[in-house]
This record gives structure tokens, sequence and C-alpha cells, in this order.
């Protein structure tokens, strides 16, 4: 109980540092940052002091000083980089975009490897501290007055986000497996939930959006370079799961420097549909031929990954640039014939999709055993349909209920809404959809008038569709950053947009009546 009452304490400081940014709530909501930023880590400390990874350190030689200079590097670094970011806060953008998709796997406990985003870490405490730092010791404005920053106010789709965090600390009370929450928080939910607030507060223009999409392609460039050599020679790093099964199955897979070919399928998608939207936006014939250049560099890296989620998500998401750059019913009937020509090539040739037939152990082996793990994740809501087995405990709970002594990693159903169900229960699962139609609602309305707003729109519904088939919703950072910025986005130009819509239905009104 200690743990979870710790734990919620620090995602409810993560989402008040959000509700109460705003002209009266700057203070009290960068108090709340600190608390989150440097409270998720301690408790953190605290879960995996004991385990097998860190006792080694402490009981080798001067561990201790060891475990404290990496603190205090740590901690130097990011104190650095808030006073970088403070001074030239256009960095930051920039930064999360060149950072954003690394992973380094670390030894946390007596589990496999988990893989952190460090850098990012470090980008989004020293952005967190100078978000902070700025409201609490503003700037004095040239008549001498403290110029504090005018955060804008939080919108449903934004409480909500930080609140799905907070529901989530709460129901890892009753979890199996408290220690994978604690995880799950302090890793990804806290730290992205932070970074979300400094990110949707700033003012975004479709120019800084434009250079953050150039670093993210530059950055996908270099991956694909390692993906084609991994292809060119045989040769997978990091993940010896993918390394076995490269051994054994007729097609190679790569994964560049990502720990799994579907997050890296899914990273490239996203870039290529960012770089599409900007595509089919431009009136410029070289920006269009040097972004298809890319695209097509891309095309082939992905295709090497082999991932049909990242298949699938790219597929929807063009289709809904499509609907926003031509209109809907085009972009509808080019999709039923990419449908129908799919559904050709399953029935007239199955075996070119790795399946051998439409049983549940054929349609189970073609999905990697997702088929398997959907039933399941279904059969533990049907048990606890309220509250759920509790977060993080969906692994435990489906050994037990379904593969009882098989020690089989499995960490989700592979199918988040089933995830979230078998987790969190009724109540979890209408957060969730609550939250994904306020979010969509959000990002759609009038997206095919800017070509960013279009991109971002495109990208989080194939990310949604890419959750679909693969376990990783807010553990994705990527999913938090194009929500901030898709939320200042529309923020930023709805006002404008309003008004002329209004005039005009006042005009047609008044010529009726004439």
């Amino acid at each position: 109980m200690a743990t979870t009452l710790a734990l919620t304490a620090v995602a409810l400081a993560a989402a008040l540092a959000l509700l109460l940014a705003g002209r009266d709530g700057s203070r009290h909501a960068a108090a709340a940052m600190v608390v989150a930023l440097f409270g998720a880590p301690v408790i953190l400390a605290g879960e995996v002091w004991d385990t097998s990874a860190v006792e080694r350190i402490r009981d080798g030689a001067h561990g201790t000083e060891v475990l404290l200079a990496a603190a205090l590097g740590g901690i130097a670094l990011v104190a650095l980089g808030a006073a970088v970011l403070r001074r030239w806060p256009v960095a930051l953008p920039l930064a999360v975009a060149a950072v954003l998709p690394f992973r380094i796997p670390i030894d946390v406990g007596d589990a496999q490897p988990v893989n952190l985003l460090v850098p990012l870490y470090l980008v989004t405490g020293a952005a967190a501290v100078a978000w902070a730092w700025e409201r609490l010791r503003p700037r004095t404005g040239p008549d001498g007055r403290p110029h504090v920053p005018q955060d804008p106010r939080p919108g449903a789709a934004d409480a909500l986000l930080v609140l799905f965090v907070v529901l989530y600390a709460v129901q890892s009370a009753w979890s199996d497996d408290q220690s994978k929450a604690v995880q799950q928080v302090a890793f990804f939910y806290v730290p992205f939930a932070l970074l979300y607030v400094v990110l949707r507060t700033r003012r975004w223009t479709a120019a800084l959006a434009a250079r953050c999409l150039a670093v993210s392609a530059a950055v996908a460039l270099v991956l694909a370079g390692v993906g084609f050599y991994e292809y060119a020679t045989r040769t997978v790093l990091l993940n010896p799961k993918v390394i076995a099964s490269n051994q054994i199955e007729d097609a190679f897979r790569v994964n560049s420097l990502f720990f799994d070919p579907n997050i890296y399928g899914r990273f490239l998608a996203l870039v290529m549909l960012g770089l599409a939207a900007w595509m089919l936006w431009s009136r410029r014939p070289r920006t269009v031929a040097a972004t298809g250049a890319v695209i097509a560099v891309l095309a082939g890296a992905i295709v090497l990954t082999l991932s049909q989620t990242s298949f699938l998500a790219l597929l929807v998401g063009l289709a809904i640039l499509g609907g926003l750059r031509f209109g809907p019913w085009r972009a509808f009937g080019a999709t039923l014939l990419v449908l129908a020509v799919g559904l050709v090539v399953v029935l007239a040739a199955p075996k070119a999709v790795n399946l051998d037939g439409f049983s549940h152990d054929d349609l189970d082996g073609a999905t990697s055993g997702r088929v398997a793990l959907t039933g399941g994740g279904v059969g533990l809501f049907a048990d606890h349909p309220l509250v759920g087995v509790g977060s993080g405990g969906f692994a435990t709970a489906y050994r037990a209920a379904e593969r009882a002594g098989e020690r089989k990693a499995v960490d989700a159903s592979h199918t988040i809404p089933i995830t979230i169900a078998a987790e969190q229960g009724v109540i979890g699962l209408g957060v969730y959809v609550l939250l994904v139609v306020l979010v969509l609602r959000r990002l759609l309305r009038r997206a095919d008038e800017s070509v960013a707003r279009a991109a971002i729109a495109a990208m989080v519904v194939a990310l949604l569709v890419h959750t679909m088939g693969y376990a990783a919703f807010l553990e994705d950072p990527v999913l938090w950053v194009l929500l901030a910025v898709g939320g200042a986005l529309a923020a930023n130009v709805a006002p404008q947009e309003r008004r002329p819509r209004r005039r005009r239905r006042s005009a047609e009104r008044a010529a009726r009546a004439t």
C-alpha cells in the first residue's frame, strides 16, 4: 500500500503540473513538476535497490561510490542542460526530435533488461528544470517586473491524459506485479507527462514543426543505413530473440538500433507520414522530389522489418492524409481498393503472408501468438470486469490463468484496448476510449488547413492503429510528443479558424432571408 500511495502522489504531481498551468497557478505548477521529477526516481530506486542487478554494483569495489557518482553525474548533466535550454529555448524541440527513438537496454532487476530512453530522460529532466525555473524565478522584464510565462489553460483531452496516469497508479494497489507498475510509471508515464507539459505549454508554429520533422528524417536515414547494413551482412544488433528467429526463419528481419523490428518499423512509418504530408501540401517541385526520394529510402528500410503492424499503420495514416488533402470519399475509395487487393492476396496466396490456413492455430502462428494472447486478455477482463487485475499485472495473471508453470515472457495482449481492459477493467477502458475520442476530435478538426496539423493527425491515427497489434501506447514517447504539439497547434489556430466560418454562415443566412 505504501508503494501505491507514493506512486499515486508522484503521478498526481505530474498531473497537477499541467492542470495548474496558467496565469494564476504557474508557481504551483512548477512546484508540482519538481516533486514529480525527483519523486519518480526515488520511488524507482527504492523498488530496485534490493534486486540482483543493483546488489552486484553495491557489493563490488567502491559500489556505493559508483552509484553516488552516477546519481551526481546525472544531476549535473540535467542542471547543465537546463541552463542551456533556458538560454536557448528553441533548442528543446530539436533536441527531443534528435533523441526521441534511442533506447538503451539496462538491467534494473531480476527480469529481462528494460529498454530505456536514457538520452530522452536527460533532455526531459533538463526541460522540466528549465520550465520550473522560469516560473519560480522568472526573468525581469524591461519594466523591472518579473516576466511570468503565460501558459495556456489545459483542455479536456489534456486533463484526461494526465489523469489516466493517476488512475494507472491507483490501480496498482491490487496488482500481482506491482514492480511492473512502478517501472511503467517511473520510466515512462511520469517522465513523458512532464515532457508533455513542457511541449504543450510552449508556442508552436508550422515552421518549428517542419524543422523538427527534418531532424527526425535525418535520424531516420541514419537508422535506415544501419538497417541496410544489417540486411547486407545478415547481422542483427541488440536483440537476441530476433537473432535467434532469423536463424530458423526463411525471412530475415532487421531492427537497426532498436531492440524490436516493430518499434523500428513504427518509427519509420511515422516519419514517412510526416514527410508525405509535406510533399502533398507542397507546391515546389524540388521539395516534392527531394521529399519523395527520402520516402523511397525509408520505404525500402521499412520493408526489411517485416513488421505487419507497421505496414498497416502506414497505410491507414496515408488514407488519413488522402482524406484531408483530396477529400474523404476519394480516400475511402482508395482504402477499399487496397483492402480488396490485400484480401485477394490472403485468399489466393495465404503462404505469402505466413498463413497456412484459417484455423485458430494457423491464425495464432501467423500473428506470432497474438490470437492466443488476445483471447487470454478477454478472459481476464471477463473474470475481473470492473477494476481488472491491476496495473502491470497482465503477464502474471495471464500465466496463472492460461499457461501455468510456463516461463514465457508475456507483457501484454499486443492489443492495447484488451490490455487496458484486462488490467484496469471497464473503468480504465472507458477512460481510454474517451481519451481517444477527445484526442482525435481535437487533432482532426479542420486539420486540412494546416500541413503540420494534418501530418500530426495522420501520425497519431497510425500510432493508434499500431497499438492494435503491438503493446505500446502511453509507453511510447512519440505519442506524448505528437499529442502535445498537435494540441498546441490546434489551440493556436482554432480561434482564427472559427471566426471566418461563423461569418460565412451569417452571410448565408442573411442571403436566404432576403
